[in-house]
């Protein structure tokens, strides 16, 4: 069994680059940082180190990427590692990366920030809707709970299963 998956969350740190392929497909890349925040155990003192990490999204998600995506975005990234290679043009020496292919993305932050979740399959949000995000659960507090009248629908439990990644 064999397993190549890749989840990170993080800001971007440059606009997203869109491209078309010669064959016409649509190619968008980004970097995005994610950072780890630790306490050093000898001095006490909190520690912080950044990775960056190199996004490559396809035909509707690059588009998507495109269209909401901008330097600064909190984002959810899900996809595979690929590492390509090439030789350099100045010295020949061959170089190597590795890049996340984005399978879903998930865009994370307040309102105009993003909050929409794409991927390949999704069908495009109307250009006249501002994605959005809210920190409230979604609850229609005129469907019966079973807990009674005088429950409280915002104390609704959240279970692990009815979150989105």
């Amino acid at each position: 069994m064999n397993l190549n998956k890749a989840m990170i969350i993080g800001n971007l740190t440059r606009d997203p680059e869109i491209r078309t392929t010669p064959t016409g497909k649509t190619v968008a890349s980004f970097d995005v940082a994610t950072s780890f925040v630790w306490k050093d155990s000898q001095t006490g003192e909190q520690k912080k180190t950044t990775e960056f990490h190199h996004v490559v999204a396809w035909t509707r998600l690059a588009e998507i990427c495109g269209q909401y995506l901008h330097k600064g975005s909190k984002v959810y990234i899900e996809g595979r590692l690929q590492t390509r290679d090439w030789l350099g043009q100045q010295d020949g020496i061959k170089r190597y990366r590795t890049e996340i292919i984005a399978e879903n993305m998930i865009m994370l932050g307040g309102a105009g920030q993003g909050g929409q979740s794409s991927s390949q399959a999704d069908q495009p949000p109307a250009p006249e809707e501002q994605p959005s995000v809210s920190s409230e659960p979604i609850i229609n507090i005129d469907e019966p709970t079973g807990r009674g009248e005088d429950a409280n629908p915002a104390e609704e439990e959240i279970k692990v299963e009815n979150i989105p990644f």
